[in-house]
């Protein structure tokens, strides 16, 4: 419901059709579907008490979890790009980000989720299975299945992944870069109110990118037990289903203009201005 909001709160505004908004919209729509993928599913089992999905259901879910998953971290690198160049290079802005080039990196950041996916579903569900089809997780996950094959033919995803973990490792410490750039940018605003709407433009972002990368990492990089555990639970929520409730809420904690957007929107008087 909250990237509903949203979604239209941006949408049903004009004065918020900007490059930042635009991937915000991106995002919200990315967040609805990747929290759509897993959690109907565990819900409709937790109430009529059953605990299995098919094999085609647990394909599918794992390639929209992946898709979904590429796309929000390719989605989290271009932002940090949009706000290195509004703040760093505020002259070139309208030049390098305009409709054009948004609507460029936004269509980029959806066909590299759909290439993640089908790399990592492909490879999985080519393995071989003999370990049972018992997965520990409220959803079909990677880890848990490469539990289930057979001795070494899970080394393939394993290199895959491994792979995968470098191209993170290259966005990651680009988004560091690009933060490291502007917040020195931001120490040279000498108005204290500039500083503040600097800063409450990016520190969503990067709190945003921390979460879904550490949570992520510690998933997948984990060594796995034979034996379920709490941890395994928590991390999964916490990569899977937190960040895309939090979103909302951290994007408009600190931005004014969406605050506004969403009490016009709903007439609620929650978001008000400080």
């Amino acid at each position: 419901m909250g990237n509903i909001l949203f979604f239209m709160a941006i949408a049903f505004n004009h004065h918020l059709h900007t490059s930042m908004y635009f991937f915000l919209m991106n995002l919200s729509i990315v967040d609805l579907g990747s929290i759509s993928v897993i959690v109907p599913k565990s819900m409709a089992n937790s109430l009529m008490n059953i605990m299995s999905i098919s094999y085609a259901g647990c394909v599918a879910q794992i390639f929209f979890l992946l898709f979904l998953l590429g796309a929000d971290f390719s989605l989290l690198t271009i932002m940090a790009y949009d706000r290195y160049v509004a703040i760093c290079q505020p002259l070139n802005y309208e030049a390098l980000m305009n409709s054009r080039a948004c609507v460029k990196m936004a269509a980029g950041a959806w066909i590299s989720g759909i290439l993640f996916s089908v790399l990592h579903t492909g490879n999985t569900f080519a393995l071989l299975f003999c370990g049972g089809n018992m997965v520990d997780q409220f959803f079909c996950e990677i880890p848990q299945l490469l539990k289930l094959t057979c001795s070494d033919s899970y080394l393939s995803e394993i290199g895959v992944l491994a792979f995968t973990v470098c191209l993170v490792l290259g966005c990651f410490v680009f988004i560091i870069l690009s933060y490291v750039q502007i917040f020195k940018s931001v120490l040279r605003i000498p108005s204290e109110q500039g500083r503040y709407k600097a800063l409450s433009t990016c520190l969503p972002h990067l709190t945003v990118v921390s979460l879904f990368v550490c949570s992520g990492a510690f998933a997948y990089l984990k060594s796995t037990s034979n034996s379920p555990s709490a941890l395994d639970l928590v991390v999964a929520i916490l990569y899977s289903v937190l960040p895309p409730i939090m979103n909302p809420i951290i994007y408009s904690m600190r931005n004014k203009e969406i605050k506004v957007a969403l009490r016009r929107l709903t007439g609620w008087r929650l978001f008000t201005q400080e």
